[in-house]
């Protein structure tokens, strides 16, 4: 195999070793790592599928506006900042910030966050909310109005968006043709109040369309005549774009105004200060380098699992309407840290020659190596589903090294990661994402502190169980600190 060695080594495929041999050596590997952080896995019984997914947001103001899927809840972080005793003088990132769960959260308890995001749909839901935290008296009346005007009905003029192969028909043409005159009714608005109506936008997007957000892409309904599979699938109600806007314009208003009424903190002699909340758009294998070391006091953070969801197709919606054209989300995806099969390997040590150190550990780990061998080995035996998970696999824990690197250079010392993953399953191989990672920051230098796990596993995808059997994975938060 041709190395470049300013990337990842592999070890050699073993020729001869048959598929139940080399599941039986990687779990004996698991096995003997398992032991070694025993002492550190616990059940956390105050842990929850709901908590730590965007569940327990639905209901939550500001949080419901946009249903980010991918996202955990205000509780987790809520929960881990209280338990690890941050206040007021210290700072919090998100290097995967999503939507901003964990910058909003910590900015409404007066601590300053910074999150980085590659996608910008995520980018533009912070910033939007961001500003309504600021909102001027006068935006605030012209947002009501153009609830209870609704002056895109009347509006002549009609602004296209663009459509990528992924999202062409995404509309029934009577909502298609209201996004139009409500993007170019807009504009005769405010920068802030742009930015918050097409937040509104993209908060009823999906309902308003044929398709659903469904993991690795997005499903379409049987009645926008695209792409049926052999069972038609039917979402139910599509909702008219009226209806559905003013909804939802409803909904942001009504927490706005709440929060800016009075309320139990009258009685302070002083307004309660909010965090300063700040976010960086771009990949953080390149902006975590950017950033001041010993400057961060707490990570809390999610990020993409390994488990082949591709976010530029499903969130492909929200990407079109912000222009993102087809060379934009391919260079999008490629850029992602490597979660989908269609991830190409990235040279590393070319972004920053100082990850030889990190990169050194992946290729040394026998879990990791062995897990890897055999992926390969049934991609060259032509029995793996897709020839992109090894390389995939691979991608995901020499990029999670490097920014396991980059965390642990700019937290503070004593500063800790709060971060939530799951484990995967692949060709019958269970890969302890968990246990993997953990090791390889302590290697970095971390103290793990905690690998909590949710009392409820997770199941693996039907075509796993139907070739393997079922097995219940992990779910867990880590918790390693600085030394």
């Amino acid at each position: 195999m041709a190395i470049n060695k300013s990337k990842a080594i592999l070890n050699p495929v073993s020729p001869g070793i048959t598929d139940d041999i080399f599941i039986d050596k990687i779990a004996h590997l698991d096995y003997a790592l398992e032991k070694i952080y025993k002492e550190f896995m616990r059940v956390d019984n105050a842990l929850n599928r709901k908590l730590v997914s965007f569940q327990a947001n639905k209901t939550l103001p500001f949080y419901r506006w946009y249903k980010y899927k991918e996202g955990f809840s205000s509780f987790l972080v809520e929960y881990y900042i209280y338990k690890r005793g941050l206040d007021s003088t210290k700072k919090l990132l998100d290097p995967f910030a999503g939507s901003g769960a964990a910058l909003f959260c910590a900015s409404d308890l007066g601590i300053d966050s910074l999150g980085i995001e590659l996608l910008p749909i995520g980018q533009h839901i912070i910033k939007a909310r961001n500003l309504l935290n600021n909102f001027a008296g006068t935006d605030f009346k012209t947002l009501v109005k153009w609830k209870n005007e609704k002056p895109w009905i009347n509006h002549q003029g009609q602004n296209d968006f663009t459509s990528l192969k992924i999202t062409d028909g995404a509309y029934p043409q009577e909502n298609s043709e209201l996004i139009k005159k409500f993007l170019s009714c807009m504009q005769n608005e405010n920068k802030n109040i742009q930015a918050v109506l097409l937040l509104a936008l993209f908060c009823i997007l999906e309902s308003i369309s044929f398709t659903r957000k469904d993991g690795q892409y997005l499903r379409w309904d049987r009645r926008s005549g695209r792409c049926l599979g052999a069972i038609p699938f039917e979402k139910g109600e599509i909702c008219e774009f009226n209806d559905a806007m003013i909804n939802k314009l409803e909904e942001i208003i009504q927490d706005v105004k709440g929060e800016r009424s009075p309320d139990l903190f009258d009685f302070l002699a002083a307004p309660f200060r909010k965090g300063h909340l700040s976010i960086i758009g771009g990949s953080c294998l390149q902006e975590l380098t950017r950033l001041d070391s010993n400057s961060i006091d707490l990570v809390v953070t999610s990020p993409p699992y390994c488990n082949r969801y591709d976010y530029t197709r499903t969130y492909a919606l929200e990407l079109a309407m912000l222009g993102v054209d087809e060379a934009e989300l391919l260079k999008l995806r490629q850029e992602m840290l490597s979660c989908t099969v269609e991830n190409r390997e990235k040279d590393l040590l070319a972004l920053n020659h100082l990850w030889a150190s990190p990169l050194s550990i992946c290729n040394e780990h026998k879990l990791l190596q062995k897990i890897l061998e055999y992926l390969y080995s049934k991609k060259e035996n032509k029995t793996l589903n897709n020839n992109g998970i090894p390389r995939m696999i691979k991608g995901y824990f020499y990029e999670m090294s490097c920014v396991i690197y980059e965390l642990y250079r700019i937290l503070a010392p004593s500063g800790e990661v709060v971060m939530v993953n799951d484990n995967v399953r692949y060709a019958g191989a269970s890969i302890s994402v968990d246990l993997i990672l953990s090791d390889i920051a302590a290697k970095i230098g971390f103290q793990i502190q905690e690998i909590s796990i949710l009392p409820i596993g997770k199941g693996n995808s039907s075509q796993q169980m139907g070739a393997h059997g079922r097995e219940t994975l992990r779910k867990c938060v880590y918790i390693w600190r600085k030394k």
